[in-house]
C-alpha cells in the first residue's frame, strides 16, 4: 500500500451517513483506506487488536449506542497504543460545554456535521489536512471547530 495512504478508521451507527461520508473521501485528492465500525466499543476492540495498516485517524461519530463519542475518547486517551491516533468526533450538535469536554479530553478537532455534501467534503478535507501528521498538536481552542 502506498506509503502516504491514511487509514482511517469511521465510528458511526448510522448507515446513511457512513456511506455519505465513504462517498466524501472518494471525492477527495487524498489515497484514504477507509475503515467502518458501528459504534466506539467496536472500535476500541478492533484497534486493541490490529497490528498491521494501524489507523493514522480516527472519525467518531459524538452520539452512538454501546459507547458514546465521549466514552470512547476518554478511552482511546487512555490506552498506551492509541492514545497518539489523532481523534476527530463529528456531530450534528455544536454544544460549548461538549467542545469544551473534547478539547480538554485530547481530540484532535470537532466536525459540526454538515447536511450537503460539498460542505461536509470541505470541512472533513480540512480536519484530514491539519491531520496528516500524528506529531502535529492539538490546534488552540478557538481553531478546533471547524465549521461548514
Amino acid at each position: 500500500m502506498n506509503k502516504n495512504t491514511i487509514h482511517l478508521l469511521l465510528a458511526d451507527d448510522d448507515k446513511d451517513d457512513c456511506l455519505f461520508f465513504k462517498e466524501v473521501l472518494e471525492e477527495l485528492p487524498s489515497t484514504i483506506n477507509l475503515t467502518i465500525v458501528n459504534d466506539g466499543k467496536q472500535q476500541v476492540e478492533y484497534l486493541v487488536k490490529k497490528t498491521d495498516n494501524f489507523p493514522t485517524i480516527l472519525f467518531i461519530d459524538l452520539n452512538m449506542p454501546r459507547k458514546n463519542g465521549y466514552e470512547y475518547l476518554l478511552e482511546i486517551k487512555k490506552h498506551e497504543k492509541l492514545k497518539q491516533i489523532p481523534v476527530i468526533v463529528y456531530s450534528t450538535s455544536c454544544d460549548p460545554k461538549m467542545v469544551n469536554f473534547l478539547y480538554t479530553n485530547g481530540a484532535k478537532c470537532f466536525i459540526q456535521k454538515p447536511f450537503k455534501f460539498s460542505k461536509l467534503k470541505k470541512v472533513v478535507h480540512h480536519a484530514l489536512t491539519l491531520n496528516e501528521n500524528t506529531n502535529t498538536p492539538q490546534p488552540s481552542k478557538e481553531k478546533f471547530v471547524i465549521q461548514p
